[in-house]
């Protein structure tokens, strides 16, 4: 099997049953990632201004109530975004770029910056997301840091876990995009 079709197969998702509806989306309760079924953790709506941006949901192999506790769990995870508007890539990644500067010091971001870099292209090369579409951000432990779209898989993956860290603690972060985003995606109620 060519080594992107594996990849495209370990990132298929099996969406198994409903177990929330958040702004309107359905969030499903489990979703299989390679061979490791995973729980949903959270789910929440991020807000930018006024306006609805997107619904995101945490997948882990088990629940964890804190970010040291998802940060430390072995094995695959999934951040998954379903677009509530359209949006130009570059928004998507101006947001993780400053998300990521704002949750990593000066060194790990140096550390981290060309492999940032090449997940910033594989957004880019979504150039438009639509609303309604779906970009998954698996990490997969043999494979690394893979992005899709509507389950389509976008670029290269990324190697090194301390990229999926980064990535997560935009969300989950001393300094997050939203307080309240960072308390659903933990399964915490307000």
């Amino acid at each position: 099997m060519r080594p992107l079709r594996f990849v495209a197969f370990l990132v298929s998702v099996s969406l198994v049953a409903s177990a929330a509806e958040v702004a309107g989306v359905k969030v499903d309760e489990r979703a299989k990632l390679g061979a490791s079924e995973l729980v949903l953790n959270g789910a929440g709506l991020r807000k930018k201004l006024f306006f609805k941006a997107y619904v995101a949901g945490l997948y882990l192999t088990e629940k964890r109530k804190s970010p040291t506790e998802v940060f430390a769990l072995i094995g695959p995870k999934r951040a998954s975004v379903t677009l509530l508007r359209d949006l130009p890539a570059q928004e998507l990644v101006d947001a993780l770029t400053q998300g990521i500067s704002d949750n990593s010091s000066p060194a790990q971001a140096q550390v981290l910056k060309g492999r940032v870099d090449k997940l910033a292209a594989n957004l880019l090369s979504l150039r438009q997301v639509k609303k309604g579409d779906v970009i998954t951000v698996d990490w997969l432990p043999a494979t690394g840091t893979v992005v899709t779209l509507n389950g389509e898989v976008k670029g290269e993956s990324i190697p090194g876990y301390d990229v999926y860290l980064a990535l997560l603690r935009v969300w989950l972060g001393d300094r997050p995009t939203s307080a309240g985003l960072k308390k659903a995606l933990l399964g915490q109620k307000d």
